[in-house]
């Protein structure tokens, strides 16, 4: 058994998270010590484990709500969770791919740079007219 401490330490996830994620039920509400604190057993660590795991991979909190529901199931099929997996890989796709554009109309500003004063400036030119953007969409 864990207190609320020693399960962040050892999972690398703050109190206060944990605190969060119990509030919105990504995580059981635990067993209370006779000083009403909060212990935690195994499966508390091994799913605040893949929680924080699957916050890395970017899973939405929905998503992982979602896969952790599989996870209390595993004589079901994973073509469920196959299908969470693509879609947040589609997500980090668009996302590499606008930070891509990003990227490149950056170098295209900085490569511009005459090194003269800040009224001749392409960097300050651009950022103050959208238009002379070569891609208008900069959504992250």
């Amino acid at each position: 058994m864990l207190g609320i401490g020693k399960l962040s330490a050892a999972t690398g996830v703050k109190v206060p998270t944990i605190r969060y994620y119990e509030q919105i039920g990504l995580l059981q509400a635990p067993a209370r010590s006779v000083g009403n604190q909060r212990v935690y057993d195994g499966r508390a660590l091994d799913r605040l484990r893949f929680i924080r795991h699957a916050r890395e991979l970017g899973f939405p909190l929905e998503a992982i709500r979602e896969l952790l529901s599989l996870s209390d199931q595993p004589g079901m099929p994973c073509a469920a969770a196959d299908i969470i997996a693509k879609r947040q890989l589609v997500s980090v796709q668009g996302r590499i791919a606008r930070l891509r554009l990003l990227q490149d109309e950056l170098e295209r500003m900085v490569s511009q740079c005459a090194h003269g004063t800040v009224s001749d400036c392409k960097v300050i030119e651009v950022l103050g007219d959208h238009g002379l953007c070569l891609h208008g969409d900069h959504g992250a």
